[in-house]
């Protein structure tokens, strides 16, 4: 604890303890239903499991087949439960799951109570609380039952906090900041901090070539070589970036058309951007910076215009935040034949305190700081869930909302606790998914977050606006990172391709922000789907564009037809065909000119003609006599 805080703590403790002998005599003379529901018996989280005994399959010859119900929906992990281990490494079974068939393979074995063995299926199912699923599997072995439990990356709560989230999630403040957040569209998202001075390198090994599993993504640095903490912390010394950085990334946003920043205030190695009484491992006092660079970007943002949001990785902190909780989960998981996903948490060199000690002493009060010192703050960013419990999570959730009912959260903070959702890290969802909250996806302009040096595979202009534009034509928004150096440059390519796709952000602004997602989200080439940071770096992007191809947004009476080719000519918009929309005027974004077009029952046809050779694309706004309605 720091010393200049024990006085603090001397009177917290005392309140806290009157605070408990309070509580004790409401709870004695309180009937109300939300005192009494604390008493009632802790969460089992097998209760939200599918247990499939043989015995009760319907059998023929070696397919096995049940009818379920399942409580919550969730992505699920389907495990097998036998005597003995009865399959080698990645052998497949067969499986229908409803009318989907497929053959999985069999991850290797553990043993549980009892000595059974738990055989855990590769592929992730999800499952919906909506009426009777049906599974059948095909196999020789001869297990004892089968088992959907929730993945490890969403676990699924009680549910005892939900109505008190709700009724903070549906507020005033909350509706009317979400409201703002959706017209945005477009954000900056920034990696930056101790590891962008060593740019994926350590003592000359590429973290690429690092000894130990994990991303090999910049930022995860101290894990991948697993860097002992009193190491890392000399990287704070030589920390001093150029203190133009604010002006310049602001302006960067600016050029690119980006509504709001997010930085990392925290990330997963636990140095705090931002001056912190909290933890000395901060910028102010551990760096010859000597400034507290978050508050110096938040004005930046604000004299721009620009809303500002920090990312801050709660469940993870590998300075302060001893294993994450992992023996713990651990010690639960074994008994229960789940195996427990060590990936983000400090085992090789763990601070000597508690995980419990951690969120008391460092995490909740640094939010707190961040939300006190920066007011106007518009969205914080949780990340690192991990093995925070659902109260931990609902806890940062309400700290937030107490302090500043404007802020929102994203979905990270754990438990669908979040305002809305992110897709995940360089993921974009199917036109075809039903999410249930508004959505954000967060992607990389190359093929990490924090500065990678050897990193050249720089997203082209056209590739970035095209998963910009798939984004927009599902509803959602695009938070697009940049990996500052050690000094707060840009990595000058990615600069570039950021501005080329701003010039038609810029040109083509009516088509974006405050736009909504329209009945028909794109026609032509079937999607390519953006499926992870990993993915994107293994298979590159290679797609044409053809005139054939558009996606569509709407606002108010205004579909707008987007188009990444640059070809002149005759084109046929077979979603707006007679009968679909009715017509009033038909023109191209940057152009005063309106077109002359016809509407039959194959489409609108109309012609494009002069449009410069550089140009990323088009739009067609297509104005009719109804607003649409969403």
């Amino acid at each position: 604890m720091i010393p200049k805080l024990r006085p603090y703590y001397k009177q917290l403790k005392i309140y806290s303890v009157l605070c408990s002998l309070l509580s004790v005599l409401l709870s004695c003379n309180n009937t109300n239903k939300s005192i009494t529901s604390t008493s009632v018996e802790p969460f089992n989280q097998t209760d939200n499991w599918v247990v499939l005994d043989k015995t009760n399959a319907d059998q023929n010859g070696t397919t096995y087949s049940w009818d379920f119900k399942v409580n919550q929906s969730s992505d699920y992990v389907l495990q097998m439960v036998s005597n003995e281990a009865t399959f080698k490494n990645n052998e497949t079974v067969k499986l229908k799951l409803g009318e989907q068939s497929f053959e999985t393979s069999l991850l290797n074995d553990y043993r549980i109570n009892n000595n059974e063995i738990v055989s855990e299926f590769e592929t992730i199912m999800p499952l919906q609380h909506t009426g009777k699923e049906h599974l059948s599997i095909t196999t020789k072995a001869d297990f004892k039952r089968l088992r959907f439990i929730p993945h490890f990356k969403q676990p699924i709560g009680s549910g005892k906090y939900h109505q008190e989230w709700l009724s903070m999630h549906q507020s005033k403040e909350k509706q009317e900041a979400l409201n703002r957040f959706k017209e945005a569209k477009l954000g900056m998202f920034i990696h930056w901090g101790l590891y962008s001075q060593a740019g994926g390198m350590w003592k000359g090994t590429k973290i690429n070539n690092a000894p130990h599993p994990g991303p090999k993504v910049a930022e995860w640095l101290m894990y991948a070589f697993q860097i002992p903490r009193t190491e890392y912390r000399e990287l704070a010394k030589t920390f001093n970036p150029d203190q133009s950085f604010a002006q310049n990334v602001v302006k960067l946003a600016k050029d690119v058309g980006m509504k709001y920043i997010v930085i990392t205030s925290k990330h997963h190695d636990g140095f705090a951007l931002f001056d912190s009484n909290y933890s000395e491992f901060n910028m102010v006092d551990a760096t010859p910076y000597k400034a507290d660079i978050i508050k110096e970007l938040y004005d930046a943002c604000l004299a721009e215009g620009i809303d500002f949001g920090v990312y801050y990785s709660h469940g993870n902190d590998w300075m302060d935040g001893t294993d994450g909780n992992y023996a713990n989960i651990k010690k639960t998981n074994d008994s229960l034949g789940i195996y427990t996903h060590p990936s983000g948490k400090n085992l090789w060199d763990p601070s000597d305190n508690t995980h419990k000690d951690y969120l008391q002493n460092k995490a909740y009060p640094q939010i707190k700081e961040l939300l006190t010192m920066l007011p106007e703050l518009r969205l914080i960013w949780f990340d690192g869930t991990g093995f925070t419990t659902e109260e931990q999570a609902f806890q940062f959730y309400k700290l937030v909302y107490d302090n500043n009912p404007n802020v929102l959260v994203n979905r990270r903070v754990g438990y669908a606790f979040g305002d809305y959702l992110d897709a995940g890290d360089n993921k974009i969802p199917s036109a075809s998914e039903t999410l249930e909250k508004y959505w954000e996806t967060c992607g990389t302009t190359n093929n990490s977050w924090g500065y990678k040096s050897y990193d050249e595979d720089w997203k082209s202009p056209k590739e970035l606006l095209y998963y910009f534009v798939d984004i927009l034509s599902k509803g959602g928004n695009y938070l697009l990172n940049i990996g500052p150096d050690g000094t707060g440059h840009v990595p000058e390519t990615s600069a570039q391709n950021l501005r080329a796709m701003g010039k038609w952000v810029h040109q083509n602004a009516e088509a974006v922000y405050g736009t909504s997602r329209w009945k028909t989200p794109n026609e032509g080439q079937e999607e390519t789907l953006l499926d992870g940071t990993g993915h994107r770096a293994s298979k590159g992007f290679q797609r044409e564009f053809t005139s054939k191809d558009f996606w569509f947004t709407t606002k108010a009476n205004k579909v707008y037809v987007i188009s990444l080719s640059n070809t002149d000519g005759d084109i046929l918009i077979k979603s707006l065909r007679k009968g679909e929309a009715e017509i009033e005027q038909v023109k191209r974004l940057g152009s005063d000119t309106t077109l002359s077009y016809t509407q039959n029952e194959n489409g609108l046809q109309t012609t494009i003609t002069n449009l410069p050779k550089d140009v990323l694309g088009y739009v067609i706004e297509v104005t009719l006599k109804n607003n649409y309605e969403n």
